[in-house]
């Protein structure tokens, strides 16, 4: 039995995130830091209120703010920067599965909140969670060392096996957001159509190319990787 659950995140600010994705619109120019209200581009940082579950836009100045233990135990949590493609990463159609996701990409993360692993997956709805196969989970991480890594609330695991897809990547959480903000928004009928289904794919080939190389061994490994590919450069 799967329990779906829609996650409450402004329509608008998913139809922001949406502008982010390759291939959508530029972002509209009149975005502002949400604690100071300073200008900011479309490419920027974002906080984390644990409490709301909702995102707040941020200046480089307010993000580095909490860019700081102490400030990571308040309400607010940065949201960071790395992108890991996770090669290698262990995922059988039959363990996926268990999990009980109904469609063919999810995200998952730690709710510090909730005291729990979190699954949603993006829907013409917004995010929409399903109630999670613990012990499924807790042999994905078994299998997968590189699940340790997980910030809770601000990173994410992103699965793709969409149309055959076998993509896995560590990510910051907004990404995924980024990723429901398009879906909700270009989604179409039943299928959701060509329009949705090719920014989809650029989607993914944008965070392919913005992410580093790991295996199992995570961030140790994705930096070894980037010290040897420094290194043939020379």
């Amino acid at each position: 039995m799967i329990v779906a659950r829609t996650q409450n995140l402004g329509s608008s600010r998913l139809a922001r995130l949406a502008k982010r994705s390759p291939g959508s619109a530029r972002a509209a120019e009149d975005e502002h830091c949400e604690l100071c209200g300073e200008p900011i581009p479309s490419r920027h940082r974002h906080l984390l209120d644990l409490e709301a579950g909702e995102l707040r836009c941020a200046c480089r100045a307010c993000s580095l703010l909490f860019d700081r233990p102490a400030a990571a135990q308040g309400n607010l949590r940065l949201v960071g920067d790395r992108r890991l493609r996770l090669d290698g990463f262990e995922l059988s159609d039959l363990a996926w599965e268990q999990l009980r996701i109904p469609v063919e990409m999810s995200f998952f993360f730690h709710s510090s909140k909730q005291g729990r692993v979190m699954a949603f997956y993006p829907s013409p709805m917004g995010a929409t969670e399903s109630l999670l196969g613990l012990e499924a989970w807790e042999r994905l991480e078994r299998d997968n060392p590189v699940l340790a890594e997980l910030e809770p609330d601000v990173e994410a695991l992103l699965v793709n096996r969409a149309r055959g897809a076998r993509q896995y990547f560590l990510v910051p959480i907004d990404e995924c957001y980024s990723l429901v903000g398009l879906i909700r928004t270009r989604w179409k009928g039943l299928r959701g159509g060509a329009e949705v289904w090719e920014q989809i794919a650029r989607f993914f080939a944008e965070l392919d190319r913005r992410s580093r190389a790991a295996g199992q061994g995570g961030e140790a490994n994705a930096n070894a990787a980037a010290t040897a590919v420094a290194a043939e450069r020379r």
